[in-house]
């Protein structure tokens, strides 16, 4: 039995075999954790969906029990929203206490783009255990016909049809995203929606964060109360600031938002963010790690922030290292967070540790 996260290695499940839970994200649910992530294959292939969605279960945070697939691709159908082939990303399932149902949302893209594309959205699964296995609902590219609370005048004008037609995916763009309104591109069909996480806060609202905007822009939206859709109340954050991989938690009052940069599968030096209210305003502060690789986020790339129970101010940053040559030798940095002020702001610290465990949140 393991009593120690060891960052960066092989992590064996019960069965002896590597974790296989990508961009995944932790649901604590009645003293148990539930770690879903992407399941990878071999291969470059595997940086597409051919399995689904992996569930581990955990008492410790140490040790965890295969699950199962949580979530499985559509093998029969080429045509289905989920069909083996898509592109699945950063799964994160929270639970409704009002429908007493489980809910997963992903980053979905449909195998017929063969790959990252305008028509980027959002997969939503259902299902009433934790561990699934969940039913597919649909597909949305959020907030049709919706403007945010914080919109411009510019983005209620025409879009210039060379705008309109031309697919703009990522990577850069000819102008800011303001002056080619890529908001207004999409306000008809619906945002664009990329890398994401979820969040509910202490009401129990809950909250779709996504990169929008061909990855420029960041939008925060409000979650029906059953978490399966959107109001419609909605606001970008971090306008052309190229914020990808967000990792959201409330301590003390204060919103906390961690997320990398735009390089693909490279890493890339982490960002974070500190805010009174979810909607912000948000003030970027830094880079939270420190020490050799913090300008490299370590080798990795942000994907959820963990709370342990029964531990006061005690948070766990959940990194991944990607390896798109070989997409299932994945690996997972876990690491603890330090919190301290900077400048009379609350601030952050995250430090590379060889080995460590949860008795570093009881100094």
């Amino acid at each position: 039995m393991a009593n120690t996260f060891v960052p960066g290695a092989i992590w064996p499940d019960n069965n002896g075999v590597h974790i296989n839970a990508h961009g995944g994200g932790v649901l604590l649910h009645r003293g148990v954790y539930y770690w879903f992530g992407e399941h990878k294959t071999e291969g470059e292939a595997g940086n597409f969906a051919h399995v689904g969605v992996h569930v581990y279960s955990s008492n410790d945070l140490y040790n965890w029990t295969d699950e199962g697939i949580a979530l499985s691709v559509v093998q029969d159908d080429p045509a289905h929203d989920i069909a083996a082939g898509c592109i699945i990303e950063r799964p994160k399932v929270i639970y409704n206490a009002k429908t007493n149902k489980f809910v997963m949302w992903f980053h979905l893209e449909l195998k017929s783009t063969g790959g990252y594309g305008s028509t980027s959205c959002s997969g939503i699964a259902i299902s009433d255990t934790p561990a699934g296995p969940y039913q597919y609902v649909r597909s949305v590219q959020p907030n049709a016909g919706k403007w945010p609370m914080n919109v411009l005048d510019c983005h209620k004008e025409a879009v210039c049809p060379e705008v309109q037609e031309t697919e703009f995916c990522g990577g850069g763009l000819p102008a800011h995203p303001d002056e080619i309104n890529l908001l207004g591109k999409n306000f008809s069909a619906g945002q664009m929606a990329r890398d994401m996480t979820l969040f509910v806060d202490d009401d129990g609202k809950a909250y779709h964060i996504y990169s929008s905007e061909s990855n420029s822009t960041a939008h925060i939206a409000e979650l029906t109360d059953d978490y399966q859709g959107h109001t419609g109340k909605y606001m970008r954050a971090f306008v052309a600031r190229w914020m990808e991989a967000p990792a959201i938690f409330k301590r003390q009052g204060k919103y906390y938002w961690i997320a990398s940069g735009c390089t693909g599968w490279a890493p890339n030096t982490a960002r974070y963010s500190v805010a009174n209210s979810i909607w912000g305003p948000w003030m970027e502060v830094g880079n939270p790690c420190v020490g050799e690789g913090a300008d490299l986020t370590f080798g990795g790339q942000s994907t959820y922030v963990l709370p342990v129970a029964g531990k006061q101010d005690a948070f766990i940053f959940m990194a991944d290292i990607w390896n798109p040559e070989n997409a299932i030798d994945g690996r997972y940095v876990w690491l603890p967070i330090a919190f301290e002020e900077i400048n009379t702001a609350p601030g952050i610290k995250i430090a590379w540790w060889d080995k460590w465990d949860l008795s570093f949140f009881d100094k």
